[in-house]
């Protein structure tokens, strides 16, 4: 046989039919690799989880714990400003962390009853407009118990009632 009587493209074929082959083993290989991973990855993540019964990270178990308040006394301040002269009236319940805790604020009640009038008395009537005011005049009471009241056991201010005349 010639080099003339070969035909080109049966060797041509013969070559593309040899490279497909390959390649399609080689697709395959790597699609179950890619899968594999996936699996691997998503069972870890369900393990941690705890989506498959694994312990996975240690988890702290929260038992519901009944609120307790505590009702301070209610506070009368005169507000700054021109005349006339305005008050403010208004009366609070904490929330604290648990039972123990009412003890602490009642041992440090004078500390915060003089944090509370000290910074009322500097207020003025504007400063008590609006929901944001309330929500800044919250905080401001809540951060002056957290400095009166060492460790800190109070969880939340409650406003029972407020009134500016």
């Amino acid at each position: 046989m010639t080099a003339t009587d070969v035909d080109p493209s049966t060797e041509v074929e013969g070559v593309s039919d040899k490279s497909e082959k390959k390649s399609g083993p080689n697709k395959l290989v790597l699609v179950g690799g890619l899968v594999a991973v996936l699996l691997v990855v998503g069972g870890a993540g369900a393990w941690f989880t705890g989506m498959l019964g694994g312990s996975g990270a240690p988890t702290e178990e929260k038992v519901a714990v009944a609120p307790v308040f505590y009702d301070l006394p209610d506070f009368l301040s005169n507000l700054s400003g021109p005349p006339p002269q305005r008050y403010l009236k208004m009366r609070v319940s904490l929330q604290l962390e648990n039972q123990e805790a009412s003890k602490i604020v009642d041992q440090q009640l004078p500390r915060v009853l003089d944090g509370f009038q000290t910074y009322l008395r500097q207020l003025r009537p504007e400063d008590l407009k609006g929901s944001a005011a309330m929500m800044r005049l919250k905080e401001e009471l809540l951060r002056r118990l957290n400095l009166a009241i060492q460790p800190p056991v109070v969880k939340d201010i409650l406003f029972k009632e407020i009134i500016v005349q």
